[in-house]
């Protein structure tokens, strides 16, 4: 065997010792988090996506790591998380709640990042034979309007400021009825007991007994739906809470959140 052929066969089982290496590796650092847990906090509006597909895909790349999810309103959420619940990664529908939890000391500010965008839609039930057809219309609804209780839920803030930045909150307030979180005003509608409600884009796209019948006017709201996430201060596994966080930034994560309506905003 000449000295080129030499070379060449040398290069050639260098580079499969490495790849080799380079998968143990990977293999072993997966491995290495197992039996550990990820204990997530995350706004209402995000269960379907990580239910149905980010928690399983992050539980199959890291096999033996369990994640824990806590659903409910980002004001909820925050109020839990000032009292001790233990979460590793929280993740508001609003930088509201996010602010004040950095304010407070009580998550690592270094991991806050503004990860996705949403939009503010009116919806009514599918088979709805009502005339509204916009959010002008909601000041002529003789029935009831559901949106999310605005001292809890962001979904509820943003409606209330969409509707005052019209003119028309004083005159809604003996119709609305105000919901726990937006799961809650989804439900309302699609069941039939609200004559519509204002709900996320996504909540929205997530249920085939609503239809959306109008997105916020322009103008209406002095800054975008932003969903934040960061790491707690002190989680309880470190490695495995920035592994997740990590997990959420690849694009095949991105992609699962574009699916349910999401706009990846960072």
């Amino acid at each position: 065997m000449d000295s080129k052929k030499i070379i060449i066969a040398v290069i050639a089982i260098v580079a499969v010792i490495a790849v080799g290496v380079w998968a143990s590796g990977s293999l072993a650092t997966n491995n290495s988090l197992n039996g550990k847990e990820v204990n997530l906090a995350a706004a209402a509006s995000l269960k379907n996506a990580f239910d149905k597909d980010l928690i399983p895909m992050f539980e199959k790349k890291y096999p033996g790591v369990k994640v824990t999810p806590t659903y409910a309103s980002s004001g909820d959420l925050q109020s839990q998380i000032e009292n001790g619940l233990g979460a590793d990664v929280f993740m508001s529908a609003s930088n509201k709640q996010m602010n004040k939890l950095a304010n407070e000391s009580l998550i690592n500010n270094d991991t806050n990042v503004q990860f996705l965008e949403n939009k503010v839609v009116l919806i009514v039930p599918k088979n709805s034979t009502s005339n509204i057809t916009s959010f002008n219309d909601l000041k002529n609804v003789n029935g009831t309007i559901a949106i999310g209780n605005p001292d809890s839920v962001p979904a509820g803030q943003y409606a209330k400021e969409v509707m005052t930045n019209m003119g028309i909150w004083n005159d809604t307030q003996s119709k609305l009825s105000l919901g726990t979180d937006v799961t809650a005003v989804l439900n309302q509608v699609a069941q039939g007991s609200a004559d519509c409600g204002i709900v996320y884009a996504t909540d929205a796209k997530s249920n085939d007994n609503v239809k959306v019948v109008g997105e916020a006017p322009n103008g209406t709201l002095k800054t975008p739906v932003i969903y934040p996430v960061a790491e707690l201060k002190n989680p309880k596994n470190p490695e495995a809470a920035k592994a997740f966080m990590e997990f959420l930034k690849t694009p095949e994560a991105k992609a699962v959140f574009e699916k349910y309506g999401f706009t990846i905003h960072n």
